[in-house]
């Protein structure tokens, strides 16, 4: 089960990190606007994101790539807590509604979760 979940978690961010480069559009429109340079934001975090993604595939080093993988999640709060500022029932698109925003800081947290658990898992002898 360990390494289910290490697979599992390096497929997921090997994923999202080619997503970035796919849909850079939507990555961009995370990225809150008083951070600014989202393109380059998008960049680096995808490439982060495969870098994570490919230490967490490898068990050698799969507890760092794990814990490094708990700080971007972490990093990747940010713009979802930022996101329930101008969140409203009005607002187009549901991930942007209070709702949404709650699901995605849900999702985040349990992502957060299964890093740290990865990561714990991967350091035992």
């Amino acid at each position: 089960m360990d390494s289910m979940a290490a697979v599992g978690l390096a497929v997921f961010f090997l994923a999202v990190g080619v997503a970035h480069f796919v849909f850079p559009r939507y990555f961009r429109s995370l990225v809150p606007g008083w951070l600014g340079r989202a393109r380059l934001l998008v960049k680096v975090s995808g490439v982060a994101e495969l870098v994570v993604g490919a230490l967490v595939w490898v068990p050698a080093s799969r507890a760092a790539g794990a814990w490094a993988a708990a700080g971007l999640v972490t990093v990747y709060l940010v713009p979802h807590l930022d996101a329930l500022r101008p969140a409203h029932r009005g607002r187009d698109g549901v991930l942007w509604q209070p709702v949404g925003v709650a699901a995605r800081l849900v999702v985040n947290l349990c992502y957060l979760g299964l890093a740290v658990a990865v990561a714990l898992s991967a350091a035992r002898p």
